[in-house]
């Protein structure tokens, strides 16, 4: 699907938080984007050099809208209320380009509606010069040549096209992720999702590859599995780009320590999509020894467990403390839960929603299996469906026809 976009995220270590990490899960998940948060736009837009002056320069007061501006936008149907409750300093500034952008946007397909749309969700556009514009048009067509669909993706992520700083390493990392074996749709889903590791220079991309391709083979990963397997992890997880290769090899001899194979390791990281890297040795820590001391079990049935379920691993103790606070709340033993730890992966909200449904079909979720609860949405749907027919099936049919033999 070229050129499709997915709403992820997820930052890694103590420089980006883990709330970031569960928004892009839970895009990749259900579709909708959790708002990956951009940097303003602001000091980029008051040290530009086309600020200086301009055929559209006004004699604006500091502190007073451009009435040019208002004007433009007036002539667009733009929602100017919206703009002023968000993004008011945008009106502000004694520059702008509504005419060149809106102009730009109708050329590439999008209609009125399409361009307002766009101006209200991202005000920083029309800071944005014709110039500024065409060379990131020009660079999303290396993986987006249909100008309608490039238009859609603009139309849907305004904020990831307008952020039109750090051209050169944009440039230079979509032409590495292509050498590297990354399909078009999914760099495009980079830009669209991940915008910020593109600001990286395309050597320190590199060093993060190397140093996952290196770890890979001395946990026991091979040649011939090695490209599918980074290519794999990157598509899941492009977040892991952000990381330092010094946090890559720390977390990964923790878990050598914590007594895990290398087998196991690579195990994990898969599972873990990567994610691991945002956690650091403490917080792990911390983790594995409130659980192992909830689960009361020795260290080689806790690794069992965490295998079975590295939520164990990667939730943080306040997050498993009230899940699991949660499901004993509903009469769940923590026998149940050591036998299906992978339910500690759904949040209260759900599994109160669940047993609830269940319950409704005369299901005791306290006597039965706690894998009728747990997996996906589409997982639980068709466990229920399956409950809810053999519910409602007949004992016997008396239309059904008798098989007697003679």
């Amino acid at each position: 699907m070229l050129c499709s976009g997915l709403h992820s995220m997820m930052l890694r270590g103590v420089a980006h938080s883990a709330k970031d990490t569960v928004t892009f899960l839970l895009a990749r998940s259900h579709g909708s984007s959790p708002g990956l948060k951009f940097l303003s736009f602001w000091p980029e837009v008051t040290n530009r050099s086309f600020l200086i002056h301009s055929t559209y320069t006004t004699d604006t007061k500091p502190g007073e809208e451009n009435k040019k501006t208002i004007e433009d936008l007036h002539g667009l149907s733009v929602d100017i209320k919206k703009i002023r409750r968000v993004k008011e300093w945008v009106l502000l500034q004694e520059v702008a380009y509504v005419p060149e952008i809106a102009r730009i946007l109708r050329e590439m397909g999008a209609d009125e509606p399409a361009i307002a749309s766009i101006l209200e969700r991202c005000p920083e556009a029309m800071l944005r010069s014709p110039a500024e514009v065409n060379s990131q048009r020009a660079l999303w067509q290396l993986v987006c040549q249909k100008e309608n669909q490039l238009i859609k993706l603009i139309e849907q992520f305004p904020d990831s096209f307008f952020a039109t700083g750090y051209h050169e390493n944009q440039k230079a990392n979509i032409l590495f992720f292509q050498e590297l074996g990354l399909k078009n749709n999914i760099i495009t889903r980079f830009l669209t999702s991940a915008p910020s590791i593109f600001h990286n220079p395309p050597e320190k991309n590199k060093h993060v590859i190397e140093t996952l391709q290196r770890n890979y083979l001395s946990l026991g990963g091979s040649d011939a599995n090695m490209k599918i397997w980074i290519l794999k992890l990157l598509s899941q997880n492009p977040f892991i780009l952000l990381s330092t290769s010094s946090a890559i090899q720390e977390n990964l001899e923790f878990l050598r320590k914590s007594d895990f194979t290398d087998h196991e390791v690579l195990q994990l990281l898969s599972k873990l999509k990567g994610f691991i890297f945002q956690l650091t040795p403490s917080t792990m820590q911390k983790s594995m020894l409130f659980s192992k001391n909830f689960f009361k079990c020795s260290d080689q049935e806790f690794k069992q467990l965490v295998l079975k379920c590295p939520a164990l691993l990667y939730y943080s103790v306040p997050i498993l403390e009230e899940r699991l606070e949660g499901l004993l709340k509903e009469g769940i033993s923590i026998a149940q839960i050591r036998e299906t730890p992978m339910v500690l992966e759904l949040t209260t909200q759900i599994v109160q929603y669940r047993i609830k449904k269940l319950s409704a079909l005369g299901y005791s979720i306290k006597s039965g299996n706690l894998e009728n609860l747990n997996g996906t949405k589409k997982d639980f749907e068709a466990n229920y469906g399956k409950i809810q027919s053999k519910k409602e099936r007949p004992m016997f049919n008396p239309i059904a026809p008798l098989n007697i033999e003679d």
